[in-house]
């Protein structure tokens, strides 16, 4: 008997501009463009870093209050390394520095311009 076997999830992230959600992810955290539906008025495109993947996806205004907004956890290697990065470019206001949690992780975290949770961990 095979076993199905899960390779990835690719989440995809609302937001309500997707231009823009583009080059924040492109220009601010390092990811690469994979593709969009329509280069000239994008409304879903792929972006990738490293192993990773992210869908973002247009939301109406309209319908904009009723989108729940996802909270992801990216594994990373070293949490310090990162957060240096995403530091330098202002993204992380300098109180919200890496912490040890009670579940043994060393992370931090911060939200996307669509309000999309974002947090960086490694074992700790």
């Amino acid at each position: 008997m095979s076993t199905a076997v899960i390779h990835q999830v690719q989440p995809v992230l609302p937001t309500q501009d997707v231009r823009a959600a583009i080059q924040f992810y492109v220009e601010r955290l390092g990811f690469k463009l994979a593709f969009q539906d329509n280069p000239e008025a994008p409304g879903y495109a792929g972006v990738r870093r490293d192993g990773v993947e992210l869908h973002l996806q247009w939301h109406d205004a309209k319908e904009w209050a009723q989108v729940e907004r996802p909270s992801l956890r990216f594994v990373v290697a070293d949490v310090d390394t990162l957060y240096g990065e995403f530091a330098n470019k202002g993204l992380i206001d300098s109180e919200r520095k890496p912490y040890r949690t009670d579940w043994n992780t060393y992370e931090f975290a911060f939200f996307d311009p669509d309000k999309n949770g974002l947090t960086f961990y490694q074992d700790a």
